[in-house]
């Protein structure tokens, strides 16, 4: 994709943009108020907004390298993750916190690799010491020599759960989750079927996040 399909592009979400004025603009006057934080992976097939089809105004999103939530450190360095955490949690005020894994992640593959000591990628081979743990586990649980998807798709997943305990470090979040001001949702996306699965940490698995559509309709 060249500019001049950005600039097509841009012409035809201006076309939305015109049918949907009324409450784009009403996010500009009244400001926004995201109902939830989306934490998820930079990688290019997974959208947020389209994933889930969530309105403009709906996210306050993070995307990062794999995913990672580092865990709370208050020093004067630059933390934009954390920077965007606090934000979210501390002035937007957000009911939700989801963390979002995903199939095929480069990130948790790196973590089976060796990533050579140069300048060229000093940050990603310090930023993905944040998965080591979630790698560590995969291979406890499965062997080091069980087939190599079956160890990445698990290490994607425990990575999500691991990621849900550094991001309650943060005292704010630990605050508001302990008095149930705050819920944390992991959420694991499968870029070849468009799935996408949920943590539930009473029965410690992944189940289809689907199926939660007819609990509500229950309650």
């Amino acid at each position: 994709m060249n500019m001049a399909e950005y600039a097509e592009g841009n012409k035809l979400f201006r076309t939305y943009f015109k049918k949907n004025k009324e409450s784009l603009l009403n996010l500009v006057e009244n400001g926004q108020a995201p109902k939830a934080l989306f934490i998820g992976c930079s990688d290019s097939r997974v959208i947020p907004d389209m994933i889930i089809q969530s309105n403009p105004g709906d996210l306050f999103v993070i995307r990062n390298v794999g995913n990672f939530v580092p865990p709370f450190s208050p020093d004067e360095d630059f933390h934009a993750t954390a920077s965007g955490i606090e934000y979210a949690v501390s002035v937007l005020n957000v009911g939700e916190i989801i963390i979002c894994g995903h199939t095929h992640c480069g990130a948790c593959q790196h973590l089976f690799e060796e990533i050579d000591d140069t300048p060229n990628l000093i940050h990603t081979k310090k930023w993905l010491e944040l998965g080591e743990s979630a790698k560590k586990s995969a291979i406890l649980s499965l062997g080091i020599n069980a087939p190599q998807e079956e160890l990445l798709r698990l290490t994607e997943k425990l990575s999500v759960i691991k990621q849900i305990e550094n991001i309650l470090t943060y005292p704010n979040v630990k605050e508001r989750f302990e008095a149930n001001d705050l819920h944390i949702h992991g959420w694991y996306y499968d870029v070849e079927t468009g799935n996408i699965e949920y943590y539930d940490a009473d029965t410690y698995e992944f189940l289809p996040l689907k199926t939660l559509i007819s609990h509500s309709d229950k309650s």
